[in-house]
Formats: C-alpha cells, sequence, structure tokens
C-alpha cells in the first residue's frame, strides 16, 4: 500500500523567535537549511521515495528542494500542503499576544483558520497520493500544524501528542485497516551526539 513520509521544514528565525508564521512565507535560517541538507543525507541512506510534494511556501519548498536534489527527484509544490492560516496572529509571539490581547488570548479567533479545514486539506492530498502512487512511496514537505491535524484525521486512534520538530520524518502506511503509524517525529539526523 502507499507510503508518505510528512517531513516538516527547517527551523527558521520566526520559530527560534515563537512568532506564529502561518502562511506568511518566512524563509529558512542558516541551521534550517543545514538540518535540511542533513535530512537529505539521511535520505539517501534510506528506502527510495518515489516523489516529493511540497507547500509553496520558502521554507517547505527550500527543504524539499535539498531534499530533491540529493534523491534525484524533482519537487512538485501543492498549495494544500501549506501552512494554516493563523490570520491577524501572524508574526506575533506569545508574550506580544498575551500583551495586545490578554491572558485569554488563545480563545480569541484571529481569523485562524480551523483545525478541521487544514486536516481536510492535509487529506485530500493524501487520497490524491494514494490514487497517483498506487503501493508507492511520497515524500510531502509542509509545516507543523497542517501536518499535526491532517495526522488526527488520518489516524485519530494515535497519539500524536508530540510538538512536531523541525525536519521531523512521520511515516504513515495505508493498510487494509487504515492509516498506520510507522514512524513518528523522527529527527535522528539531527539528534546525532545529542
Amino acid at each position: 500500500m502507499t507510503t508518505i513520509g510528512w517531513v516538516r521544514h527547517g527551523v527558521t528565525d520566526w520559530n527560534l523567535e515563537r512568532r506564529a508564521q502561518g502562511q506568511t512565507d518566512v524563509p529558512l535560517n542558516e541551521i534550517g537549511r543545514e538540518q535540511a541538507r542533513l535530512l537529505a543525507d539521511r535520505l539517501q541512506a534510506e528506502p527510495a521515495w518515489d516523489a516529493i510534494y511540497s507547500s509553496d511556501l520558502s521554507r517547505a519548498l527550500e527543504t524539499a528542494e535539498t531534499i530533491g536534489r540529493a534523491l534525484g527527484l524533482p519537487v512538485v509544490t501543492d498549495v494544500r500542503l501549506r501552512e494554516m492560516s493563523f490570520g491577524t496572529m501572524e508574526g506575533t509571539t506569545p508574550e506580544e499576544r498575551l500583551l495586545m490581547y490578554g491572558s485569554d488570548w488563545e480563545t480569541l479567533e484571529f481569523g485562524r483558520e480551523k483545525p478541521e479545514e487544514g486536516a481536510a486539506r492535509g487529506t485530500a492530498f493524501a487520497e490524491d497520493a494514494v490514487r497517483r502512487y498506487p503501493g508507492r512511496r511520497v515524500l510531502a514537505v509542509s509545516h507543523g500544524a497542517l501536518i499535526a491535524n491532517t495526522l488526527k484525521a488520518l489516524a485519530p486512534h494515535e497519539d500524536w501528542a508530540s510538538h512536531l520538530r523541525n525536519t521531523s520524518v512521520t511515516i504513515m502506511r495505508l493498510e487494509e485497516a487504515g492509516w498506520r503509524c510507522e514512524l513518528y517525529n523522527c529527527t535522528k539526523h539531527i539528534d546525532v551526539g545529542a
């Protein structure tokens, strides 16, 4: 059955500052570029992938292109893999939101995309990947919130509590009974010696 490897993009300055990125196009920083290179090296030594898809936002696309060069695969962008919109919250830190909106800021809407809307985009991508690549292996380079909500929708029986780390790999395989997680939030390529 089809396997999808969900990859979160490398780190950005906004990640380090804890700023909500959402659909704001924030580039990788040098650490993120190195994470992408390390991941690409890792994936060269693991079972082969048949296709790479990516969000069109530069932090994911650069991560995917680094992997694609190493694996000799072209990268196809798919806007369904874009991060979820965080509305007017984008660009702010939790501390700034606390100062601007008070301690209950997390209950406010900010025009954010709802979790089920992001999950619907991610699951639609997964369904198309299954149709296009039956029995094959597809990488999807995307973003933390989009991947997290998609995983919850694909396999609600799994424990998805851990926050997805930058350049983490989560491997999902479609079996007769549904999606099964083979690997979750793995960053062994950047955890060496840690």
